[in-house]
């Protein structure tokens, strides 16, 4: 493949292709701003995005979602990385960031080319922000309360990291995690030639690459880093908003950084833990197992007797939650080994480059070869889902041209929007369920153009890619972008920064492609995606180091006055007779004391989360006192508590909420209490604040 890419490299240097030239200099000294702050959803009531299961709807918080960003600049260079806890981001979301900073900073300091949004690909937060309507059905179409708060929370990380900006160092180091990731789909990886997967020892990407930003003294500001996993710990089960593992490392992380008794999300210290190449790594090391029968599943299918809803992926814990903690754990044991072992810097210009692609039509010649991408489709292995969130119906992954089962579905998927026989030659052999590039009611199904984007900050590129690579995938992207720029940087280290900027599905090689699992049914533009975005990201690369500007290239169109909701709102929240919204329907228990690691629960009367979102507030404190006041130790933020809320009754608008902390280990003796914070609504529409609180109760370590 690198070989073939090679012939495009005389082509490469005519290329004239939108962003700012390269800094100069060639100085391990950085300008450095890091901030983070909540981006946070409705917290009941809307569907989770992720895996698309009608019924997982929001019913609570576990732990809050969290934007971190962080700024480099040398001179008039500067690139913005954000890590948003989200499924995805939109340009309909990064368009609007970007609008507001040009509001505070000017047109020249942020634009869409310097600044990278970057999901972890959580699947345990509120839907309903994405542009495109295949994201938008099971969300019931677009919910403003969540696109909200990303776009809200997104800004101001980036804010606090642009007001905290001062001169630092970045030191970085790599390793290998062999023991929390697996290929979720082993069959597909192995049609890529034999002698390519032998020069590697797994068939997941097991390293991990760390950057530590320290101020001019030394002093650690944060830390990214980029290691591919799904988030996808917390299963198609779970109704509480879920930052999942990689949530729980960057916790982890920020509590060992920063002061004893810091909250999360309000430390100095910002630790991101970002996504890479995971389009088949899963998290669920203990693999696919038939839940009626304990066998191992299909191997091309994940099927059980034909049914893929009974072949589902366990992780390594008893339980979700469980295999959450110990994922999220084993991310940020290696994380914080490596970050204490950055001892070498990047040094050298900071840069960036971006161009809009349309990759319904890129085409080529790769020596003898005419490359072709297609029009959106998405094949029958993508109904099928994954072995960590199957599917519904019948169908299943591995689901070829000529293998096709229902013909209800492929009947019914036809009459809605049949597909031409060029569309169908173009996707061969995938069976198109979804003729979703040329569907456009009540408006566009997924992206014909998206954004294309590297960074360079001394001899590290970020390539931020607009979806989901496989491990060989992202292998050969890195591997195409270093021989690029091998006779300018030798050295380099290249990273793939998925679900960056906007979300346009999988990518997987051509022969992983031919499997069609879920990942190559859910690669959009047919077998030569692949292909396109390496020579885009050559093209990008190529621009970078010769110093050429890029034409941005058409936009994706504005669909922002085309969102329709079906999420119903808010009629009006009461209370039962006699007792006020906070009023505390189950106390804690009256004991002598709580031992540490046992479970303190209350439930109160409340009304909808719905009503007020506590942005960088908090829907339950646990509070400690310290013989003169009342301390906060925990909010819904923290990995320890868990908020839950029920409606009671639909008609009368009454709803009830359940707060739990499980002790730490670490909680000293002492006097404690819970509280709940919200807010009601009246037949008038007028939000109305509350709270309650439990009786005190004893904790003894």
């Amino acid at each position: 493949m690198i070989a073939g890419v090679s012939l495009l490299l005389p082509l490469l240097m005519a290329i004239r292709v939108g962003g700012a030239p390269t800094s100069s200099l060639d100085s391990d000294r950085y300008d450095i701003g890091v901030g983070i702050a909540d981006v946070t959803g409705p917290a009941a009531g809307i569907n989770m995005m992720g895996y698309a299961n009608p019924e997982q709807t929001t019913r609570g918080i576990h732990t809050r979602q969290w934007s971190r960003a962080f700024i480099v600049g040398q001179k008039n260079a500067r690139v913005v990385f954000v890590v948003v806890e989200a499924a995805m981001t939109s340009h309909g979301i990064k368009t609007e960031v970007v609008a507001e900073l040009q509001k505070r900073y000017g047109k020249s300091v942020y634009t869409e080319a310097n600044v990278c949004l970057s999901a972890t690909h959580t699947h345990s937060g509120p839907g309903g922000f994405m542009d495109y309507a295949l994201y938008l059905i099971t969300s019931l179409g677009f919910v403003k309360e969540t696109h909200n708060a990303l776009v809200r929370g997104i800004v101001r990380s980036i804010v606090r990291a642009h007001e905290s900006v001062q001169p630092g160092k970045i030191g970085w180091a790599k390793g290998h995690l062999t023991d929390a990731s697996i290929n979720r789909s082993p069959k597909a990886y192995e049609q890529n030639p034999e002698s390519e997967r032998k020069r590697y020892a797994r068939n997941v990407d097991t390293e991990m690459l760390v950057l530590k930003f320290e101020d001019s003294r030394g002093k650690p500001l944060g830390v990214v880093n980029w290691f591919p996993v799904h988030a996808t710990s917390m299963n198609n089960t779970n109704r509480l908003i879920s930052s999942d593992n990689k949530g729980f490392a960057s916790l982890a992380f920020e509590r060992r950084m920063n002061a004893p008794g810091t909250l999360p999300g309000k430390g100095k210290f910002v630790a991101a833990f970002a996504q890479s190449s995971e389009g088949d790594v899963s998290p669920n090391i203990r693999g696919a197992r038939c839940q009626d029968s304990g066998e191992s599943c299909d191997a091309i299918s994940s099927s059980c007797k034909g049914q893929s809803q009974l072949c589902v992926a366990l992780g390594p814990g008893v339980n979700m939650k469980e295999s959450t903690r110990m994922i999220g754990q084993r991310q940020f044991d290696k994380a914080y080994k490596l970050f204490s072992e950055a001892d070498r810097y990047l040094r050298g210009p900071v840069g960036h480059r971006h161009q809009f692609l349309n990759m319904s039509s890129v085409k080529f010649r790769l020596g003898d070869r005419q490359i072709s991408t297609c029009k959106a489709a998405i094949g029958h292995s993508f109904a099928a889902g994954t072995t960590d969130g199957p599917g519904m119906f019948s169908f299943i992954q591995g689901t070829r041209i000529g293998h096709v089962r229902s013909s209800f579905w492929d009947w019914l998927i036809r009459f809605i929007r049949p597909s031409s026989i060029e569309q169908d030659e173009c996707h061969r052999p995938k069976p198109i369920l979804l003729n979703t590039g040329e569907m456009d009611f009540p408006f566009a199904w997924q992206p014909t153009v998206v954004d294309t984007q590297l960074f360079r900050i001394g001899n590290l590129l970020i390539l931020s890619v607009p979806g989901e690579f496989t491990t060989m995938a992202g292998r050969r992207m890195t591997e195409t972008v270093k021989k690029v720029i091998e006779a300018f940087i030798p050295d380099a280290e290249v990273v793939v920064a998925g679900l960056s900027n906007d979300y346009a599905g999988y990518v997987t090689t051509p022969e992983e492609y031919q499997v069609q699992r879920y990942e190559g049914a859910s690669t959009l533009y047919g077998p030569n995606t692949l292909l396109a975005y390496m020579r885009q990201y050559a093209i990008l690369a190529q621009a970078l180091f010769s110093k050429a500007l890029t034409i941005s290239g058409k936009s994706p169109p504005d669909l922002s006055k085309k969102r329709m909701s079906l999420v119903p709102g808010i009629v009006f929240d009461s209370s039962p007779s006699k007792k006020k919204f906070g009023f505390v329907l189950m106390d804690v228990e009256k004991k002598s004391a709580y031992k540490t690691g046992s479970i303190v629960k209350a439930i109160f009367v409340c009304g909808h989360p719905r009503n007020n979102l506590q942005t960088e507030s908090s829907f339950l404190t646990v509070d400690r006192w310290n013989e003169k006041r009342w301390v906060i130790v925990a909010t819904d933020a923290s990995w320890e508590t868990e908020f839950e809320w029920h409606r009671t009754s639909t008609v009368l608008g009454r709803s009830m909420c359940t707060t739990t902390w499980e002790i730490p280990r670490t909680t000293r003796s002492g006097t404690f209490r819970i509280r709940h914070f919200g807010f009601r609504r009246t037949l008038f529409g007028e939000k109305i604040g509350y709270s309650g609180v439990t009786s005190n109760f004893s904790v003894v370590a």
